[in-house]
């Protein structure tokens, strides 16, 4: 109970964790909370990102995220559902630069946008859906396979409306939020990807906010079902090892122009000096004694060759 409230303490407290702080937005839109915890800013090889260097955190634990997925060492589970997706697109209400991410926000008092199946137990609620990117496309993703770094990384955050009243509540306790990961790799046009895109230029500074509605981020996923799972946390400060996280195998593609909208963002707000927001992933962290999960079977991916018996050598009578 201690460790909770002072989780709390700090997300109240932090100048830069914008959960529970009410900002200043266009006076046409109604002041709100953030629904991320703030993003990291920095490039790949730095250990500590600025942002972070005054902020008193509690200790890491030993369930952090985000992690570097070992093919060989992801253990196949057969017991694991298919994941099940239901989004309704007229939950969805606005994009918004909170000056770390852009986020894609959604109604979520009711079921009417949910997750169900795979590792869950119970049905868990969309609140809102961010990507973490890179200067260049050589790296950008906060997860990792097998040490491979895609140019971006799609989270869609959920919260588990069974068993708590709030986000901000699901958001600090064990198994209180579902995210969901897709990698986007270069290749061919994203045309749904298209219609975000188009709308990046009206918020390009921070703290500014537009409506988007009737949009089905489903759109945004992989065909194939095939997923890795483990238990982490958030990525962000207070970094509450309360995620479920299920990694989709098939990354999704996108163009590099598309990728390079994402880099004229900025974490400042109109009349200051510019910065572009970039590298807005965490470092990697240790998977400790936990246990990656896979809902597929993988052992053609060793490149395990079963060598062939030799004949029975024949006998003559």
């Amino acid at each position: 109970m201690t460790v909770m409230n002072h989780l709390r303490g700090i997300l109240q407290a932090s100048p830069w964790t914008l959960l529970w702080r009410r900002i200043q937005v266009p006076r046409s839109l109604p002041v709100r909370s953030c629904s991320l915890y703030t993003c990291t800013y920095r490039t790949r090889n730095r250990a500590l990102p600025p942002l972070w260097e005054n902020l008193d955190l509690v200790p890491a634990g030993d369930r952090q995220s985000p992690i570097n997925i070992r093919w060989r060492d992801s253990v196949y589970d057969p017991g694991l559902k298919p994941l099940t997706i239901s989004y309704d697109p007229a939950t969805c209400l606005h994009i918004w630069n909170n000056g770390y991410s852009f986020l894609v926000e959604f109604e979520d008092s009711t079921d009417k946008s949910v997750i169900e199946g795979g590792p869950l137990e119970h049905n868990y609620r969309l609140k809102q859906f961010h990507f973490h990117w890179g200067a260049i496309d050589a790296w950008g993703s906060e997860h990792t396979v097998d040490n491979k770094c895609y140019p971006a990384e799609l989270h869609l955050v959920h919260w588990n409306a069974v068993k708590f009243e709030s986000f901000e509540d699901a958001a600090l306790e064990e198994n209180g939020l579902a995210v969901i990961g897709v990698f986007l790799k270069l290749g061919k046009h994203h045309k749904e990807l298209q219609k975000l895109v188009d709308n990046l230029p009206s918020i390009k500074h921070k703290d500014t906010l537009v409506e988007f509605g009737s949009f089905d981020p489903s759109c945004l996923m992989p065909t194939c079902p095939d997923y890795w799972t483990y238990s982490g946390s958030l990525t962000t400060p207070p970094l509450s090892e309360s995620v479920i996280w299920i990694i989709k195998k098939q990354p999704v593609e996108v163009d590099h122009d598309q990728l390079e909208q994402f880099r004229t963002l900025l974490v400042t707000c109109e009349g200051e000096k510019e910065k572009r927001m970039v590298d807005n992933f965490r470092p990697l962290q240790p998977l400790m004694n936990r246990t990656v999960r896979s809902s597929f079977r993988h052992d053609y991916v060793l490149n395990i060759q079963v060598k062939p018996k030799p004949a029975a050598s024949q006998v003559t009578p």
